[in-house]
């Protein structure tokens, strides 16, 4: 996710940091790398203009210059500026879904076709589920791609949500109108209506969602936005803002843009506040965007809190209490424990989306692995395990030469790969042995031998 700018801008900060002193000419020198990493990041003109302003006047103010530490200072003064560019200058609600009005709270979905609009309701819809705890209703309003509808619904059932039915044959206003009376009869909370979107930005089609606009009064009009389209994505933002009284934006595939110019000009260019992100395929890969957080990750700072939020999300808190009360009380680390294990691992997005949120430092330190050869073999050594008896996941010692044969035709292996999968069950055993006394180091140097990929 925006790679080349968080290279680009990493290495700017750590010259930042290093200044002991600041002039107007290596003041210069710095704002003109940030200039040039912002231009190739496809960021829009006006937007870099604007923020390589404000960051030189405030890094030639006494905060800076005053400062003990003034590469530190002026490091600190692009983070907020960074930060303000993505929206943190409107405030933390402006970020945050309206839900002030009489139930159900109705959010209109707007963007062109093949941005991912539909997926992005069902991501939505789970969102609201799980974390806002709301009763949701969704409906396509979508009469022109084939399949839409169906789609729709096969996202909706997918996250629990419930589902209004449409047909081709419905106008598009008529569709929202008998979804909305549905939502009031059944008390839900919250009623997704997505729209149809076009290959390019058509009068009719204006028209179209304008008038369903004008028909429910949604409390959320969010743009729906491909943060790959690069320049394109600022000139259809302009058109839609235009068009409608947007209330925040959306920006979808963030995780397979490695350059991120959507994502620090479209808040510029709309004065709307981006409310989420998608940030991969699965459905449970919609994040609320946090403009200071964003920040931080695309200078190469990492993102901690996500990382945390994840781990809360992703790891089943009794299983972990119940496995660290079973090691310190000096039970027996088995295979179903190093199953366990691995699956929490592929329940926290992998490690590929662990290091993602990690700081410039770990990120540089793992770049010699191959993240997606190692998720591979993790989903190998799970097979493996697999094909174990449950007497050999309860005494893996009992695992001898006969048994690894057997074991190896049953995951559809080599004998070899059975072998190593029980190396790295003894180097995890004998690190959780270590960590009965404690010790978070201790489990890091372990983790670093234990995993495929990481050595």
């Amino acid at each position: 996710m925006l790679d080349n700018l968080t290279q680009r801008l990493a290495k700017v900060v750590k010259t930042m940091r290093g200044e002991a002193r600041l002039t107007e000419a290596n003041t210069a020198e710095m704002l003109r790398e940030v200039r040039l990493a912002l231009l190739e990041a496809d960021v829009a003109l006006p937007a870099v203009r604007e923020f390589i302003a404000k960051v030189k006047e405030k890094a030639l103010g006494e905060e800076v210059i005053g400062s003990l530490s003034p590469g530190q200072a002026l490091v600190g003064v692009v983070q907020k500026e960074l930060a303000a560019l993505m929206g943190a200058d409107l405030g933390p609600e402006a970020a945050q879904l309206s839900f002030a009005q009489q139930p159900p709270a109705i959010i209109l979905m707007a963007g062109l076709q093949g941005v991912g609009k539909t997926t992005t309701t069902g991501k939505l819809a789970k969102y609201l589920r799980e974390q806002k705890k709301k009763k949701v209703l969704t409906v396509s309003a979508d009469v022109y791609r084939p399949a839409a509808i169906a789609q729709l619904e096969s996202v909706t059932k997918q996250v629990g949500a419930d589902f209004f039915p449409s047909t081709a044959n419905d106008k598009p206003v008529d569709i929202a109108r008998n979804a909305l009376d549905w939502a009031k009869k059944h008390y839900h909370d919250v009623l997704i209506i997505d729209t149809a979107g076009r290959l390019g930005i058509d009068e009719a089609m204006m028209q179209e969602i304008a008038a369903v606009h004008a028909a429910v009064n949604p409390v959320e009009t969010l743009f729906v936005v491909d943060a790959m389209l690069g320049q394109d994505a600022i000139n259809t933002a302009k058109a839609f803002n235009d068009a409608l009284p947007l209330t925040g934006v959306v920006l979808t595939k963030l995780d397979g843009d490695s350059r991120g110019g959507a994502a620090l000009s479209v808040r510029h260019v709309t004065g709307k506040p981006i409310k989420f992100a998608g940030v991969s395929e699965k459905l449970d890969g919609l994040e609320a965007f946090d403009p200071t957080r964003m920040a931080n990750r695309v200078l190469g700072m990492g993102d901690i809190l996500a990382l945390v939020e994840e781990a809360r999300k992703g790891v089943d808190m009794q299983a972990a209490a119940d496995m660290a009360n079973k090691i310190k009380s000096g039970g027996k680390f088995d295979m179903n424990d190093f199953k366990a294990q691995l699956t929490q691992m592929k329940k926290m997005g992998g490690m590929s989306g662990l290091l993602d949120k990690l700081p410039a430092q770990f990120q540089q330190a793992a770049a010699g692995a191959n993240m997606d050869q190692a998720e591979k073999q993790v989903r190998r050594m799970c097979g493996i395990i697999d094909s174990m008896t449950p007497l050999e996941r309860a005494k893996p010692e009992l695992i001898k030469a006969n048994r690894k044969r057997r074991i190896a035709a049953g995951a559809g292996v080599q004998v070899q790969e059975v072998n190593r999968m029980l190396n790295q069950y003894d180097q995890m055993n004998t690190m959780m042995k270590k960590l009965k006394g404690g010790g978070l180091m201790k489990m890091m140097r372990g983790m670093k031998g234990m995993m495929p990929g990481m050595r």
